[in-house]
């Protein structure tokens, strides 16, 4: 459940009511004539279930409460109340099912914008692979995966392509290619600097290396793990399950394939540096084909549900 708290312009005060009042999914409304100061108006608090927030935002958008009001939305983590148990009984379909864009877009929107911080991360889980990559450490490769944020810029790709927003797909497109450019660069002057230190070295990379080899050998094995990590991160996205994004994290090897590129690149092994820039390549198009995939399923589905729920009953 989503609880909402608006600000509404006097002007449009009625129809916001009406909104919330054909929503099945709406209870606990609150309404504080004249309490906001900045933007002006009423203060209106509510709880929606989740399989009736997108379309409810929409409405409320649609009135231009989003432009001369405010609209936010927080997640309801416990509500004991037999109303909101009905409220969500009421509503179509499933919460875990739900699709809610806004919530998806706003997910995506900081965690694909490219950032100091984006950058220091995903500069940091390089290099933390790079050390896993020399040492065979698939312990160290794991907690790079987990560190790395690669997926809020694919997830952005994904919403973009669907949504035909070409401004977050450029954006997110952007942080990617900015960001994996820059940790590689980064990574081959720590790799350079750990040699100089004795600590690494051309023999542990030219090694057998059977932990992590996998790094700089795509196959059609990786392709697959590609696409259902997609289709798991995108689900956990829209479902509001960031837990399983670790597993998604774990699954996929952007982060140590640029960490092996790099090492590659500084020891000039271009066979090694061309197998993980394509294994780097193949995960990142394997997850925004199948993350976009799955939203379009994911949109088509909740439609039909949603026809359904509104489709006039049958006399008898």
């Amino acid at each position: 459940m989503l609880h909402l708290r608006l600000i509404v312009p006097a002007d449009l005060a009625d129809r916001v009511q009406d909104c919330l009042a054909a929503s099945v999914g709406v209870t606990h409304v609150v309404v504080l004539p004249g309490a906001a100061r900045r933007p002006p108006g009423d203060l209106v608090l509510c709880d929606v279930a989740r399989e009736a927030a997108d379309e409810l935002l929409a409405e409320l958008k649609a009135c231009g409460l989003a432009d001369r009001g405010a609209i936010v939305a927080d997640q309801v983590d416990l509500s004991v109340s037999r109303s909101a148990d009905q409220a969500e009984a009421a509503a179509p379909g499933a919460g875990a099912d739900a699709l809610v864009w806004e919530e998806v877009t706003e997910a995506t929107h900081e965690e694909s914008s490219l950032s100091v911080t984006f950058l220091a991360f995903l500069a940091v889980a390089t290099m933390l692979a790079a050390c896993g990559a020399m040492l065979d450490s698939a312990i160290l490769v794991v907690g790079a995966m987990v560190v790395g944020p690669e997926f809020g810029p694919l997830a952005g790709i994904c919403v973009a392509l669907v949504q035909r927003r070409p401004s977050l797909a450029w954006r997110s497109l952007q942080a990617l290619l900015v960001g994996f450019a820059v940790a590689t660069v980064l990574t081959v002057g720590f790799a350079q600097l750990m040699d100089a230190l004795g600590l690494f070295s051309r023999e542990l990379f030219e090694a057998k290396r059977p932990n992590t080899s996998f790094i700089w050998n795509p196959d059609w094995v990786s392709l697959v793990v590609a696409l259902l990590a997609g289709i798991a991160g995108v689900l956990s996205l829209t479902s509001a399950k960031s837990g399983a994004l670790v597993g998604v994290a774990i699954s996929v090897t952007t982060v140590p394939a640029a960490a092996n590129a790099a090492l590659a690149l500084g020891y000039r092994d271009l066979h090694q540096a061309a197998g993980s820039a394509g294994q780097l390549g193949l995960n990142l198009v394997g997850i925004v084909l199948a993350g976009s995939a799955t939203l379009l399923a994911q949109q088509g589905a909740w439609s039909l549900a949603r026809r359904r729920q509104h489709r006039p009953s049958p006399t008898s």
